[in-house]
């Protein structure tokens, strides 16, 4: 069985055709900078790689451009699109309208595109667009949406809840629910692992730091809590979401920019993060060479970033009542070595200690980057996502 999966981003597509059976990657690829100049896909296959320089404006361009490759003379892997058995898309927000992988049909499709938009208007449509494309030029092939938010079932009440009349939480379901929750799974589990034990024995901070950034506290393999909230929007600065702000603020910037609820809202998550305080891009590669030409509100981002990545690592290290390890992942997480190094600084107090030599190399697979001594260890991890939706997948046909 041969699973298509689609892991659709704010500005990023990845994908991944897995053979189930020996759950072995037949071909894999990004496509990066999604409607931002420069746009690109890097692909695989059939042992060989291949860049596509072509423009992205948007989701539906960039699904078409691979199936171009899982089709290409080169590197394609399939001769016909009867060879994929499913396709398993990421999805962010479900909201209280799915809890678990769902098989995709009209109602669903209708639910998705009708009810979840508004709980994450970066990422959802994204990953609708993406749903119909698929749809259109794989007619009959069984689709499946997997939700971020199941990992972050387990939080308690006490985490999940806002402080808004109760009746309201109930009547709206207006709560935490969190984001890439397959990706904080993953990671989580291959850390305990690595360090060779079980889950239930460990408190894990997960750093998931990409375009849309998330920190979850994982207390015995579950996760306790997690920055982002009602929507993608919460939590740290992001690429172009703001993150965390008093709601005041947000109906004061409204008055002032005379924006109505909905441009206030479009504002705060396509206009702000890093890109709105560098002034510059919200490609962290553009901010670190910004940073390294003098630019100082490139410096300024990024040390906002991980100065509130940091907050977040120790409130869950005192929700936990301890740590064991920090993990970093994703694309800012996996390769960006100035965060990774600024958001553990100052946390010598909870026994972390950073090794910076092996902080700044390069590598693939599970990377230690603690130094010798360090009670609390500091892992560098992939993340997998594009696995667990698989397996999701097809555990659910």
């Amino acid at each position: 069985m041969k699973i298509l999966v689609i892991n659709a981003g704010s500005s990023s597509l990845k994908y991944q055709l897995i053979d189930m059976e020996t759950e072995g990657v037949l071909a894999k690829g990004g496509c990066e900078r999604i409607g931002i100049p420069g746009s690109v896909l890097k692909a695989k296959g059939n042992g060989k790689e291949k860049v596509f320089e072509r423009d992205m404006p948007n989701h539906k361009v960039a699904i078409e451009l691979v199936l171009e490759a899982l089709h290409d003379d080169e590197i394609g892997v399939i001769k016909s699109m009867s060879e994929i058995a499913a396709v398993g898309h990421r999805i962010v927000a479900s909201g209280e309208y799915f809890t678990k992988t769902t098989l995709v049909t009209p109602e669903v499709q209708k639910t998705l595109e009708e009810k979840t938009f508004e709980l994450a208007p970066l990422h959802n449509p994204a990953a609708a667009t993406v749903l119909r494309a698929c749809m259109e030029v794989m007619p009959g092939t069984p689709m499946t949406l997997v939700f971020d938010s199941s990992f972050h079932s387990t939080m308690p009440e006490k985490a999940y809840l806002y402080g808004i009349d109760y009746d309201d939480y109930k009547a709206y379901g207006v709560r935490k629910y969190g984001a890439h929750g397959t990706s904080h799974k993953f990671v989580s589990q291959e850390a305990a692992k690595f360090l060779g034990k079980k889950p239930e024995e460990l408190k894990i901070v997960t750093c998931h730091l990409g375009n849309g950034s998330s920190i979850t506290a994982v207390d015995g393999g579950k996760c306790v809590d997690t920055s982002m909230g009602f929507t993608p929007l919460a939590g740290v600065l992001m690429g172009t979401r703001s993150g965390d702000i008093d709601a005041s603020a947000v109906e004061f910037l409204a008055r002032k920019k005379g924006m109505s609820h909905a441009e206030i809202v479009t504002y705060l998550n396509k206009k702000c993060g890093v890109a709105g305080i560098s002034g510059v891009s919200s490609d962290f590669r553009d901010l670190i060479a910004g940073m390294e030409q003098g630019n100082e509100r490139c410096k300024l981002a990024l040390d906002m970033f991980n100065y509130q990545t940091k907050r977040f690592v120790g409130a869950y290290a005192a929700v936990m009542g301890g740590l064991d390890c920090i993990v970093f992942t994703a694309g800012i997480g996996e390769n960006t070595p100035f965060v990774r190094q600024g958001v553990c600084e100052g946390l010598e107090f909870l026994g972390v200690k950073l090794d910076l030599a092996k902080n700044a190399e390069r590598g693939d697979g599970i990377r230690d980057i603690s130094a010798e001594g360090s009670r609390v260890k500091v892992l560098v991890i992939p993340t997998n996502e594009e696995l667990v939706i698989a397996r999701e997948t097809a555990e659910l046909l």
